[in-house]
């Protein structure tokens, strides 16, 4: 068969028909066509597919241990947060992006520690439930917790300014189900513009800001695996994620608290803002 435009994506899918497991079958087999239509829909020029060659490869050379600029590309699309959609629980907390800083592994750390390794201006103590989804706690649960500072960078962006584990945590929930961590309250900050994707967005006149948010992984035997943010109410972009990850049941409120009494009841001093979450899991 003469590879025509009109035959070229028949005869790609048919070169899989042998493929051994179904659903890498199934993947390619659907991916194919849509990259032809989007080729021949646009007409893609030889020139624009060589550009799109070289910016794929850019991209790919940009990951590194502390980078992942694929992830960063994904995010950008939109397609981490359709995928996490689309798979999320239907019953427990909403889900959300991984994002590109989950690179290192969090130190253990005992509940009401403190993640803040630099001593940040203002405190902030987040706590929270891990429960299923008729509000029965797990104890035993694991939280793993990562953040930016107060001026919006992660550990593994000023390894020469922040020591390893900064802004990071794996908790284990208590007999209640519960877990508390000392922090500081995270600020809205740019995703990596220095990269191919940074490039992108602006040749798109796309802002590169995330609204101020605390990731979370909360896992227990039996359950699935929740992928999750808190959003910090009131800040800027909660309305403009540039990786589309807000949902409005993710925004808390990190309330300013005065009092003094209450200061010392977690290790900080007044005054301090506070956060309250409950992490809903679905059975599998």
């Amino acid at each position: 068969m003469d590879f025509t435009d009109e035959t070229a994506a028949a005869a790609v899918v048919d070169s899989f028909a042998d493929t051994p497991d179904p659903r890498l079958r199934e993947l390619l087999q659907k991916l194919v066509p849509h990259l032809h239509a989007f080729v021949r829909e646009t007409r893609l020029t030889v020139e624009e597919w060589e550009k799109a060659i070289a910016f794929l490869t850019a991209v790919g050379q940009n990951c590194d241990d502390t980078r992942q600029e694929f992830v960063l590309l994904s995010d950008v699309l939109g397609i981490s947060m359709l995928t996490e959609t689309i798979n999320g629980q239907q019953e427990g907390t909403e889900s959300t992006v991984l994002g590109p800083f989950h690179m290192t592994e969090s130190p253990r750390r005992a509940n009401g520690d403190s993640i803040d390794l630099l001593g940040g201006k203002t405190p902030c103590v987040v706590t929270g439930r891990v429960t299923d989804a008729a509000g029965t706690p797990l104890p035993g649960a694991t939280v793993d917790v990562w953040q930016c500072t107060e001026e919006g960078f992660y550990d593994v962006q000023q390894p020469e300014v922040q020591p390893p584990g900064n802004g990071r945590g794996f908790f284990t929930t208590d007999a209640d189900g519960a877990f508390r961590f000392r922090t500081v309250v995270p600020s809205h900050y740019p995703i990596p513009t220095d990269g191919p994707v940074g490039r992108m967005l602006l040749a798109t006149k796309r802002h590169p800001y995330r609204p101020a948010h605390i990731h979370l992984i909360a896992e227990a035997p039996g359950h699935r695996t929740l992928t999750t943010h808190i959003f910090v109410a009131g800040g800027p972009y909660l309305d403009s994620d540039a990786v589309f990850a807000v949902k409005r049941s993710l925004v808390v409120d990190f309330a300013e608290i005065t009092e003094p009494e209450r200061a010392a009841e977690h290790g900080v001093t007044a005054p301090f803002r506070m956060a309250e979450i409950d992490l809903v899991l679905e059975r599998e």
